[in-house]
């Protein structure tokens, strides 16, 4: 496992390993989405990570997916952050901050009955809200006028100030699993004409332009990006995911990001590709894989140059020192999907270290 203990330079970040911490939506903010003390030590505890990407933390109000997920766009977010931060830095950690909209997967449920947005009036029909009444279908998005976009974009650059005020150390874009700009992205969703629809260069005129805003805050080698090219969750798909991955790396390589985060498969196991090839064949930087990688599978693929470093999901949930356990080939702790929203301790920071 030795490629996986070799640091990395993931552009203004030094990373000790390349065992990474992908984004985990826990539900564990409070009822108006600030972070709690739990959460500080839920990260702190997780802290040998190469690096840890927060959860997805929504941008702007207004735009609830989950209930009790994080914001970071008041003061009061901002200083229950910085309890995160703080605590992850002094148990010799880094942290950087997954800034977010969710789109048409946001819900009236979590949002005063506010219809959510999204390129064109598609729903999400694969999938359910699952909230403390039972489960609610989502609805049809309203579709945002180009004219209301800027303000979108402004959006997720005062969020990107706001993780700098709360003391991460850079950003990671979420352009993942079906959450707006990934509709905005890919095809499926996106049905607009106009400057933000079409070719695939119009579809991904808000993502780049929310890259230029967060670079604009943070400078590029403390900026990361998140996409998911085939992941069918909230009822998402493109007609040509290996070329959305060429283009969009090559496109990428003139930011000269701290990283490119991949997600090479599908949630629902339908639809199938290889998207990391295309992606290292494209993108020059350093390239981040994720999604059901074993450590050997993990260490293999950056020995062998496919990624830089790998992020895992579940197996850093259920054991807050997975280096460790890596390190030494011991066993690892299961994980209990029936705490994976829930809202206290239990399965979240009790998890046992290795003796």
């Amino acid at each position: 496992m030795s490629a996986l203990f070799q640091p990395l330079q993931a552009g203004a970040l030094l990373l000790p390993n390349r065992i990474l911490m992908a984004p985990l939506t826990r539900c564990r903010a409070s009822a108006d989405n600030v972070p709690t003390e739990l959460m500080a030590t839920h990260y702190a505890q997780r802290a040998s990570a190469g690096l840890l990407i927060a959860e997805a933390t929504m941008a702007m109000p207004g735009q609830g997916a989950f209930g009790n997920e994080p914001g970071i766009h008041s003061d009061a977010q901002v200083a229950g952050w910085k309890q995160v931060t703080d605590a992850v830095h002094a148990a010799g950690g880094r942290i950087v901050l997954q800034i977010w909209h969710g789109g048409r997967a946001c819900h009236p449920y979590y949002n005063d009955g506010a219809q959510p947005v999204g390129p064109s009036p598609i729903a999400i029909t694969n999938n359910e809200l699952r909230t403390p009444d039972g489960k609610q279908p989502y609805v049809t998005p309203r579709e945002l006028r180009d004219d209301e976009i800027p303000a979108i974009v402004a959006g997720f650059g005062k969020a990107a100030a706001n993780a700098k005020a709360a003391g991460f150390d850079g950003v990671e874009v979420h352009g993942a699993n079906g959450y707006l700009l990934d509709e905005f992205l890919r095809d499926g969703a996106n049905r607009r004409s106009g400057p933000y629809g079409g070719p695939l260069e119009n579809r991904a005129r808000l993502l780049l332009e929310v890259l230029d805003a967060t670079c604009d805050v943070w400078g590029a080698d403390r900026v990361g990006l998140r996409i998911s090219p085939l992941n069918s969750f909230n009822s998402m798909v493109d007609s040509d995911p290996v070329g959305l991955v060429s283009w969009l790396g090559k496109r990428l390589n003139a930011y000269k990001l701290a990283y490119l985060h991949v997600m090479r498969a599908d949630f629902l196991g339908q639809q199938k590709g290889d998207v990391l090839t295309p992606a290292r064949q494209a993108y020059e930087g350093v390239l981040i894989g994720n999604m059901g990688y074993s450590p050997i599978e993990a260490s293999s693929a950056v020995e062998s140059g496919q990624l830089d470093a790998v992020a895992f999901g579940v197996p850093f949930l259920a054991n807050p020192d997975l280096p460790a356990r890596i390190k030494a080939g011991a066993q690892l702790n299961p994980a209990d999907p029936n705490t994976f929203y829930t809202r206290g301790a239990a399965g979240y920071t009790d998890y046992p270290f290795m003796q």
